[in-house]
């Protein structure tokens, strides 16, 4: 794969680094919104259709991302939205705990730990090994030990969104899925750019913003409910996610029936005649690339960098447990992260700190002057 920058918009003279923080939009994304907002001018050109029919198309999309059909896609508002939508509905009885991991993203502890408030319920986290390397592997076996027949639900990110490991989702979900226990992931900083497979995975319900490595708007993203849920309780009680809803002489009917799959989770106003038309452009670039072949981009991109941390023997785990596009880097502790993070911005490099380490999160719109800029600063300060 050849670089994208021609496809952004981006200025040319900054390094962004900093993908999963939030993506830079596509031209076609940034055009598709302004249509969006270009058609409320005048309401005529907006049909009964348009309320369903762009929506089905976007979770058709999603669904071919994620091998998912369609209908148990939902469009909601943000990933805290799609996961209290999914673990107010987890079953769970009395003795039962709940698993998460370490330094989790806030808004997936916060809903959990409400979950095991409401049902007083432990809340086990797994604490990853102090090596580095074999912490991916070692903090998965942590994992898959935690989970038994007593455990109600594992929520967490599909890779970890401050390390980018890459946790083996397929032997958890093994593990959930012999144990009768439910998977929740957070998918957001993944995927789009990193092939995730819900049904492979068995994965219960998984989560994602948009705004990252889907490419898409601020304020919106999309869920995969199995059929688990497909008889659960929503969060709202809204008439478009109700049975036959697209006929506008029937709405009051009041329908008690939901829609198949998973409609019923779908966020109020879903229709979003500016969000959906710029999540579809994303997610048909994105399906023309192939996450396999943005990930491949990115390692291929970051290999000086992995070479330049073996010259400086700075430990790090094995290439093929850590993602290309979230690369988490620990650093050394005569560094000054303050002073590290201060050169970066001197230089116009964009990325993140996190914790004790720094997440380099490239996409197919950097290329090697980006990185050689990266290299050239830590270089001063390792």
């Amino acid at each position: 794969m050849e670089n994208q920058k021609h496809l952004f918009n981006l200025p040319e003279n900054i390094h962004y680094l900093n993908g999963a923080y939030m993506s830079p939009n596509l031209n076609s994304v940034e055009q598709a919104g302004l249509s969006g907002v270009k058609r409320k001018t005048n309401p005529t050109s907006i049909n009964e259709t348009d309320f369903f029919k762009p929506a089905e198309e976007v979770k058709s999309l999603f669904g071919e991302l994620i091998n998912a059909s369609a209908s148990q896609i939902a469009i909601i508002p943000s990933a805290s939205y799609g996961l209290i939508n999914a673990i107010r509905n987890v079953p769970i009885r009395k003795g039962q705990y709940a698993i998460t991991v370490n330094e989790e993203f806030p808004s997936d502890y916060l809903t959990l730990r409400k979950f095991c408030q409401d049902n007083d319920a432990e809340l086990r986290v797994i604490i990853p090994p102090n090596s580095i390397l074999g912490r991916t592997q070692e903090w998965t076996e942590k994992i898959l030990e935690s989970i038994t027949e007593d455990s109600a639900v594992v929520v967490m990110s599909s890779i970890h969104w401050m390390e980018g490991l890459k946790f083996d989702l397929k032997a958890i979900g093994e593990k959930c899925k012999a144990t009768d226990t439910y998977f929740i992931i957070d998918g957001t900083q993944s995927v789009g750019a990193l092939p995730i497979d819900v049904k492979k995975f068995n994965i219960d319900a998984l989560i994602c913003a948009s705004y990252k490595w889907l490419l898409g708007p601020y304020s919106k993203g999309l869920a995969y409910y199995s059929e688990k849920f497909n008889e659960g309780k929503p969060i709202e009680y809204s008439w478009m996610t109700r049975k036959d809803s697209h006929d506008f002489s029937k709405l009051t009917e009041y329908p008690e029936d939901y829609g198949i799959g998973a409609m019923r989770y779908n966020v109020g106003e879903f229709s979003d005649f500016i969000g959906l038309p710029m999540i579809k452009a994303a997610l048909e670039q994105i399906l023309e690339w192939r996450p396999e072949n943005i990930q491949n981009y990115c390692f291929n991109l970051l290999r000086p960098l992995r070479d330049f941390l073996e010259d400086k023997k700075i430990e790090k785990d094995r290439d093929n447990m850590v993602s290309a596009h979230l690369y988490g880097l620990f650093l050394p502790e005569k560094v000054n992260l303050k002073m590290l993070m201060e050169d970066f911005k001197r230089k116009n490099i964009h990325l993140s700190a996190r914790g004790k380490s720094i997440r380099i999160s490239p996409h197919v719109y950097n290329d090697s002057n980006d990185v050689n800029s990266l290299i050239e600063v830590l270089d001063r300060h390792f």
